[in-house]
């Protein structure tokens, strides 16, 4: 993607110190926005998660990939540190292009396969605040300043398409609300935004390769494949760059609003922009899951990548 493609663009991507939404706002860095990246990571004070992700290491990365990344720590269930971030955004900038809601934080709170009334209570309705609450507020006081320039853009990500999450049950029930919950912004964001000119969409990436996925499997991204003699299916996996090389491609796109108040993701975007993931392939993670690996078929990543 050429580097000027988003030279003018101002983007906030929310929930980037890691995973999605480091991929997300380094993409748009190499497309050459300005992009704001937020998550209470930094280099000062980690969050429950203890890792090493900052996101003063994101907005250096956005940096050098051709952009300008800025790092602002924000908890964005508090509304008081998400409107002062808007207003700074303001202040310097005058205007927002893109506001990504990648927040999530509820790796480590979900319990697989364990019905509502087993499930540790304070842990499902901290997922919900963290995946649902914290979109809310923070489109709340972004959209009056990105609705300030027409053609704005808004991705909700999330885990799972549309089609997918009607008809399959996501580990828990409180996971399975919250990404169900985010897919129904986009499509009610759709309504209150594409009569003023803006657009809104939910995007997932398929098996993402996150840090903390990596880690999971105790490999690197450049001895993923290692993990294929632990999980075969892995082989469809994907970089954080192939769903941010899909937002970027999205915030380029002058005909956006065909896309608006739908559930879109990172495969399905590569085979309608042409953008690869690193290594060169498209993998399309969610018609693999449907066709291959939910029917117990050995893996095989053929046609599907």
């Amino acid at each position: 993607m050429a580097t000027s493609t988003l030279r003018d663009r101002v983007a906030l991507v929310a929930g980037a110190t890691r995973g999605a939404g480091r991929g997300v706002a380094v993409e748009l860095g190499a497309a050459g926005a300005t992009v704001y990246v937020t998550g209470r990571s930094t280099r000062g004070q980690r969050s429950e998660y203890d890792r090493p992700e900052t996101i003063e290491d994101t907005a250096d990365l956005v940096t050098a990939a051709g952009g300008h990344g800025i790092a602002v720590p924000t908890d964005h269930l508090e509304p008081a540190q998400v409107r002062a971030l808007i207003e700074r955004i303001d202040a310097e900038r005058g205007r927002l292009d893109v506001l990504v809601n990648d927040i999530w934080g509820g790796e480590k709170l979900f319990a697989w396969d364990t019905p509502l009334w087993e499930h540790d209570l304070d842990d499902g309705l901290r997922i919900l605040r963290l995946a649902v609450d914290t979109h809310a507020i923070t489109s709340h006081c972004a959209l009056p300043l990105l609705l300030r320039t027409p053609g704005g853009l808004v991705v909700e990500m999330t885990d799972g398409t549309n089609a997918y999450n009607r008809d399959n049950y996501r580990v828990s029930f409180f996971y399975d609300l919250a990404k169900s919950a985010v897919l129904r912004m986009a499509f009610a964001l759709g309504h209150e935004l594409g009569p003023r000119g803006a657009t809104a969409v939910a995007l997932t990436p398929g098996w993402l390769r996150s840090e903390m996925m990596l880690d999971a499997y105790k490999v690197t991204e450049a001895n993923w494949r290692d993990a294929l003699k632990v999980q075969p299916h892995f082989g469809i996996s994907e970089s954080p760059a192939y769903v941010g090389r899909a937002v970027a491609a999205l915030a380029a796109d002058p005909d956006v609003a065909r896309w608006n108040g739908q559930s879109l993701s990172s495969g399905q975007l590569a085979g309608v922009y042409g953008f690869t993931d690193t290594d060169g392939s498209r993998p399309d993670a969610w018609r693999y899951l449907v066709e291959v690996q939910d029917r117990d078929l050995p893996a095989d990543q053929t046609g599907y990548r």
